[in-house]
């Protein structure tokens, strides 16, 4: 009866503990995370998109673990991992995971383990070393909170044989298990198929939807295909495509000069560096209205571009300059004319002795966030803009034969890689797998293969996206990292 006593004290002074620590509410949690928020906000990586995606996935998976602690009788919890591209100047000392990049950030990696939304706070700003004396000014009960771990809200410390001969669990020694137990792909299909087919079986309907406005769309426009450049949800999208579809009715005839174009659904209006004609999800039917009956001054600038396209390839004895959407930020027809028209300038007054033809079949991308020039897998040559044509010159002969592999080793790889997720489509009777732009070749055909070799019933008329981190989208589809244990 004694111990029945203490256990019950216990769990009264933890309860107490547990709704004094839950002090900051959700609003207060936004406010003090603003820093946090300035620092990784996808849409400053708008140069960088594979940081930009990292960041997208990561701050949904930070929304989700902030919403459950703000859950009524919210108890259970599994440490979260996260990784976040932080914006900063000057590289900082920092206790966690990091590293820097030339281009003005760091990666962070840190585990959220806290059970309040303070303490998470807190974990969050000191993980990516940003200030918290911000937070003592919130209108919060966190004062008292301080007070009390030298009082009454002290955190308690039991000696090991009170767990050992009660045989209650001891939590600091769960924690730490719970840490040291690194997820598994089959624990966590496990622990979340349920919950995927839950919100994919409610999604079916929207995505009926959603192919037959797109379909419906294309045919009556004549486009080529209609994208979208993030990955909004399916309800989402087809609001959008509703919305063109009124468009179309009001005034069909701005509409003449879309056939066999690209529509993409983006953050800003326009047409993009590809030639896709681009519609701001933020703007209204003026805006697109606008877009479109600028058509055939975009048109007229398009041809300029790949004239100056042309004059670079003379000029560097062949080599094509290409755009990549997956690789490259999206860019306006604008901005990138204005590139391509400042690196010629260049090009023309250094006079580089370039035998003609002489790099024909090799392939090359501007880049305006880098200073020295550098080889990608796949083939290409990545330019800088202000690149110092003497080196670039050395750097391009240097490179040539390797770049040559390279583009014959990448058609391969796309072979490959297009085998094997139709295979593994096939094997687990997938509706649909697929995967994230910042995964690359490699990366997929190295976790195909694996998949390959494992038995997956989960799977099963499920779609999977190939992705970094461990998650469940909003309609249903599961997304595993490509090197899962």
């Amino acid at each position: 009866t004694f111990y029945c006593f203490v256990r019950l004290c216990l769990d009264k002074i933890l309860l107490q503990c547990v709704l004094q620590s839950r002090t900051l509410s959700g609003a207060d949690a936004i406010n003090a995370l603003r820093p946090f928020y300035f620092a990784v906000h996808p849409d400053f990586f708008g140069q960088h998109p594979k940081e930009r995606e990292v960041n997208e996935n990561s701050l949904k998976r930070l929304n989700g673990y902030l919403e459950n602690l703000q859950k009524p009788g919210f108890r259970s919890f599994k440490p979260t991992q996260l990784t976040f591209y932080v914006r900063e100047r000057e590289p900082n000392s920092s206790n966690v995971q990091e590293s820097f990049s030339a281009s003005g950030f760091r990666a962070v990696s840190f585990t959220l383990h806290t059970r309040d939304l303070l303490s998470t706070v807190l974990d969050i700003l000191n993980s990516c070393s940003l200030s918290t004396e911000h937070v003592q000014s919130l209108n919060v009960n966190s004062q008292p909170q301080k007070e009390a771990k030298s009082t009454v809200n002290r955190p308690i410390k039991w000696d090991k044989t009170y767990y050992s001969f009660t045989g209650f669990k001891d939590p600091e020694e769960e924690l730490e298990q719970a840490q040291r137990v690194e997820t598994t792909l089959l624990s966590w299909l496990d622990d979340n198929e349920a919950s995927a087919v839950k919100k994919l079986k409610k999604s079916l309907p929207l995505r009926k939807e959603l192919e037959r406005l797109k379909i419906e769309l294309s045919h009556e426009l004549q486009l080529s295909d209609i994208r979208w450049q993030r990955s909004w949800g399916i309800a989402h999208r087809c609001s959008q495509l509703h919305s063109l579809g009124r468009l179309v009715q009001q005034r069909p005839e701005i509409l003449e000069n879309v056939k066999g174009r690209t529509v993409v659904f983006t953050d800003r209006s326009g047409m993009s560096a590809a030639g896709h004609i681009m519609l701001g999800t933020m703007d209204v039917h003026h805006h697109w209205t606008k877009i479109f009956e600028r058509l055939p001054n975009y048109y007229k600038l398009q041809k300029r571009l790949l004239l100056l396209e042309d004059r670079i390839s003379q000029l560097l004895g062949g080599i094509q300059v290409i755009y990549i959407e997956e690789l490259q930020p999206l860019l306006t027809l604008e901005e990138y004319f204005e590139t391509l028209n400042s690196f010629y300038n260049r090009l023309r007054d250094s006079r580089l002795p370039f035998h003609p033809r002489s790099l024909r079949g090799l392939q090359m991308i501007l880049e305006s966030d880098r200073y020295a020039p550098s080889l990608h897998e796949f083939g290409h040559f990545m330019i800088p803009t202000v690149c110092d044509p003497a080196a670039l010159q050395w750097f391009i002969f240097a490179k040539a034969q390797e770049a040559r592999e390279n583009l014959k080793r990448k058609e391969e790889m796309m072979i490959t890689e297009k085998e094997l997720i139709n295979t593994s489509t096939e094997r687990f009777s997938l509706d649909r797998l697929y995967k994230e732009p910042s995964v690359s070749s490699a990366q997929m055909i190295d976790c195909c293969k694996r998949l390959l070799e494992e038995s997956l019933p989960y799977l099963q008329g499920m779609h999977l996206c190939i992705s970094h981190f461990y998650s469940v989208l909003q309609d249903g589809d599961l997304c595993i990292p490509w090197n899962w244990k």
